[in-house]
């Protein structure tokens, strides 16, 4: 399992599907980095020889911003746009969807589980319900 840029990409994959776990690198970034090192695309990853390791690494560094850096880059973009109050900042701040989705029915990946507001008509929920609360008590 060779060591890229600080992730363990897999050994057992083809080089150009196993620079996609890099971070910043998608199917694009990783045919371009494979054909501008000259590197056998249907090679494995461990099959790769340290001097090749060296040369994509170097051609990476150089070329794109991966990794820490991209993660530091993508949060300090939404901490600006939440600090000079934009409506992506506040959507980002709230937790809902920021590219004009609809909020009304499924949302639940930036919305988080489902959560019943109102009148809980069965009996033994209700009494559930009531046990849980702090007022009871």
């Amino acid at each position: 399992m060779p060591r890229l840029m600080g992730v363990d990409i897999p050994g057992k994959k083809r080089v150009e599907y196993a620079l996609r776990y890099i971070h910043g690198i998608g199917p694009k970034r990783a045919s371009a980095v494979v054909e501008h090192c000259k590197v056998d695309p249907a090679k494995k990853a461990d099959d790769l020889t340290p001097d090749e390791i060296r040369q994509i690494v170097a051609f990476i560094q150089d070329s794109y911003r991966v990794e820490g850096d991209l993660r530091r880059e993508v949060s300090q973009n939404i901490r600006r746009l939440i600090s000079i109050g934009t409506y992506r900042g506040l959507r980002h701040k709230r937790g809902l969807p920021v590219r004009g989705q609809r909020t009304r029915t499924n949302a639940r990946t930036r919305k988080g589980g489902k959560r019943t507001v109102g009148a809980v008509r069965d009996k033994t929920a209700r009494a559930a319900i009531k046990a849980k609360s702090p007022a009871a008590k």
